[in-house]
């Protein structure tokens, strides 16, 4: 994979000059971005994937949900639909998407939307008859037709934008100087003992002016299936199968897995075909399946209730909090549309 990402280093340089191209007509206003009177904040990062969207999208459904109306825009990655939809009962993980249908699993008092015209997204959750005070744009940050009131940029601790490399070269979606439309920048997986010293040298290797805050994934204390759950602590001693099929599982494994577990590994957001299921089956024999939430919401149906179980996280920041930040953000913009 090394050798082919140094052949591919010439297409790097020509997906460079695009994307630099792009964002600069956008910038000059050459390219039109359109705005609207109403609290919309983007969600996204540089790299392809990995830094921990859905927790923080969540975070901040918990931290306004209790003041606005809160909707979740997104494009709804690999759905076998098209359009706007507005998630309801009919909704499924395959019709929306499946980190939108977490979304609308676990939080039923908000709005829930998919789009890949986000544009369009917006302009239709405005129409509703009961239509949101504020809008989350879940991994929007390349997406320039629409601009925001406020961008959060997400890198992942042990993946910092900074050390990376546009592609195919390296994971980025486009050049680092990206950094600069972000009002702020969240390292998201830190260990939970990082030192102030060590967050102010990240910041430093950053080289930003925006804040910049740090969080941790914080793992619930309970495995959780359709209809039973199990204390974590009781899960880990446990003979199992770990099932992951995230960008990033490294975390997830390294939590629960002991000796005598076995793991098996898909692509992010892959798709459970009846092969998939019964390979897992196999490896399993009869023992319990612990996979991520955004897993669980794909598989759920597709193996036994009793062997299936899931393990819910949280975003949660180190020292401070983005709390004001964000409230200031959205009450300011409230007042004024």
């Amino acid at each position: 994979m090394i050798l082919l990402r140094k052949i591919l280093f010439p297409l790097a340089f020509l997906y460079w000059l695009v994307t630099f191209f792009r964002n600069w007509l956008y910038d000059k206003g050459i390219f039109k971005s359109h705005t609207f009177n109403i609290p919309i904040i983007a969600v996204g990062n540089l790299s392809v994937g990995g830094t921990g969207k859905t927790p923080q999208i969540e975070y901040l459904i918990r931290l306004l949900s209790e003041n606005y109306k809160v909707a979740v825009l997104s494009r709804g990655y690999k759905r076998s639909t098209e359009g706007f939809i507005l998630a309801d009962e009919n909704a499924t993980a395959s019709s929306i998407g499946d980190e939108p249908f977490q979304f609308f699993s676990k939080f039923p008092n908000i709005h829930v939307a998919v789009d890949a015209n986000r544009k369009n997204g917006i302009e239709s959750l405005l129409k509703l008859p009961n239509k949101p005070d504020v809008i989350l744009l879940d991994d929007a940050f390349q997406h320039r037709k629409v601009k925001a009131g406020f961008y959060i940029l997400l890198t992942a601790y042990d993946d910092l934008f900074c050390d990376d490399f546009i592609l195919p070269f390296g994971n980025l979606r486009e050049p680092s100087s990206g950094k600069k439309r972000a009002d702020m920048i969240i390292v998201t997986k830190c260990p939970k003992d990082l030192s102030d010293l060590a967050q102010q040298k990240i910041k430093e290797k950053l080289k930003v002016k925006q804040p910049v805050f740090f969080s941790t994934i914080h793992y619930d204390d309970f495995v959780f299936g359709k209809n039973n759950q199990m204390l974590v602590s009781q899960i880990q001693s446990e003979s199992k199968v770990l099932v992951a099929g995230i960008a990033k599982p490294k975390l997830f494994f390294d939590f629960l897995k002991n000796e005598s577990d076995d793991t098996l590994v898909f692509a992010d957001h892959h798709h459970f075909s009846q092969q998939d299921c019964e390979q897992i089956l196999a490896k399993a024999k009869g023992r319990k399946i612990i996979t991520t939430e955004k897993d669980f919401v794909r598989l759920n149906g597709l193996l036994p209730e009793r062997q299936l179980l899931y393990l819910p996280i949280k975003s949660a920041f180190l020292n401070t909090n983005i709390d004001k930040t964000i409230h200031d953000y959205v009450g300011k913009s409230s007042r004024n549309s």
